[in-house]
């Protein structure tokens, strides 16, 4: 039974005490039912709730916290301390480790800050997330996207066109400030003991926010914010920001969010300034964050960059395009991927290539990204000749190859003895023809786009 069943079973429909977006409908009356059955700590330790869990860590991967311990190696501690663990969580006694902080470059510039969980650690926040999940969902904003089962950044974009074709074309681009490091913990607490009765589920998600963070041998304190890496600080951040979206709601406006990223619609250059000035008062007096001035912006949708994407019109129809940044984005990617200074095999390489390519094309695949993919492809083609070039290193050795590969002694000959450079050499025919597009989708299994 999950707990959305349970609050079913309590009746509380029935009589008419819930309704989407109601605040007094709290999950308290789950901890406190008379045979004290339900739960929430209990409904985390479930048996299935946890198999769910661990399904889930396991498949994400990702590196180990600051004990050491791996993905692969959870399952089997599980084994060996599962019931220590589980009384600890019932009781109300786990003690979080502090989290690994890992620092990743940012694409405008700068650095974003990780905290990595143990796995451990990672299995409990994801086990609480999928039960406090059931209780939130229901009550977030039609128009909020983010790490919500169901939605994904393709629906936020397509709503934001919507609103363009429908004449709101000034967008209002509020940038919080480092958002996940800045969440007030006393105001999200606040908020959770709004449907949150049992207490061993409080002090445990308190635990994990003052859990701190391991630099180098000193572990920080920070007092505020929800690390970003684990499996509960996305769930936490949609809690801390549906009080926004309930405000812009009330006030009627035209928004879409995704995380921490907000764009609000509006028909005219001045109401986005009123907006903007008015929704970033109420962010910094009631929601206790901090809005990015200098980042923030009233503009057009085709002059912003929205998720990767930007909005414009072409031939009086409104249309998603890809933005130019996230194209050169993945170009520079490609081209560290196949830098010809790596000395790693051609095989290793595609394999590289492919799982970026899929995890890209799967995000930024749109109608008019179609048109994008015959030009990327010959070039993803061009780089790999160029690289394989690069590997037959001595003369003779590209001779024998190209002759190997059916090329007219000649041409083998001429190319082989070239003083051209390999990106040069990667566009002459003689190459294609001995490195032809098969060879890499065939014989090394290449995904190209589309």
């Amino acid at each position: 039974m999950n707990v959305w069943q349970a609050q079913m079973d309590l009746g509380e429909l029935a009589k008419g005490r819930f309704e989407k977006g109601n605040p007094t409908f709290v999950a308290k009356r789950l901890a406190e039912s008379p045979a004290e059955t339900i739960r929430l700590m209990e409904s985390v330790c479930e048996r299935e709730n946890m198999r769910k869990a661990l399904r889930r860590v396991e498949q994400n991967g990702g590196a180990p916290g600051v004990d050491g311990m791996k993905t692969t190696q959870l399952r089997g501690y599980l084994r060996r301390h599962w019931e220590k663990i589980k009384a600890s969580l019932l009781e109300g006694n786990h003690k979080p480790m502090p989290v690994r902080r890992k620092e990743i470059e940012k694409e405008d510039g700068g650095v974003r800050q990780l905290g990595i969980p143990t796995v451990l650690d990672r299995l409990i926040q994801q086990a609480v997330a999928q039960v406090l999940q059931e209780f939130w969902e229901p009550t977030f904003s039609d128009f909020s996207y983010g790490f919500r089962p169901g939605r994904s950044q393709q629906m936020a974009i397509e709503k934001a066109r919507c609103y363009v074709e429908e004449g709101y074309t000034h967008v209002v681009d509020i940038d919080l400030a480092k958002f996940f490091d800045r969440v007030n913990h006393d105001r999200l607490m606040s908020r959770l003991a709004q449907r949150i009765g049992d207490k061993r589920m409080l002090k445990l998600i308190r635990a994990f926010l003052n859990s701190g963070i391991l630099v180098g041998d000193l572990i920080e304190e920070p007092g505020e914010g929800t690390p970003q890496g684990g499996p509960l600080s996305p769930l936490l951040s949609n809690i801390v920001l549906d009080e926004l979206d309930k405000e812009l709601e009330k006030r009627g406006l035209r928004f879409v969010r995704y995380a921490d990223d907000c764009m609000i619609y509006v028909r005219s250059q001045k109401a986005g300034e009123r907006v903007m000035q008015s929704v970033s008062r109420y962010v910094v007096r009631k929601l206790k964050l901090a809005v990015n001035e200098a980042k923030s912006s009233v503009s057009r949708p085709w002059r912003v960059r929205y998720l990767g994407f930007r909005i414009t019109r072409i031939f009086g129809k409104t249309l998603v395009v890809l933005h130019e940044k996230s194209l050169r984005r993945f170009r520079e990617k490609v081209r560290a991927i196949t830098a010809r200074d790596r000395g790693r095999s051609v095989e290793a390489l595609v394999r590289e290539l492919n799982e970026y390519i899929r995890g890209w094309w799967a995000y930024f695949r749109t109608g008019k990204s179609q048109n994008l993919t015959r030009p990327l492809n010959d070039w993803i083609l061009r780089r790999l000749r160029a690289y394989v070039w690069t590997q037959w290193r001595l003369p003779r050795t590209k001779v024998r190859e190209l002759l190997a590969r059916g090329v007219h002694s000649n041409w083998a000959y001429a190319l082989g003895n070239s003083r051209k450079g390999p990106w040069r050499i990667s566009k002459q025919s003689p190459l294609m023809q001995a490195l032809p597009e098969r060879h890499f989708t065939q014989t090394l299994g290449l995904v190209l786009l589309g």
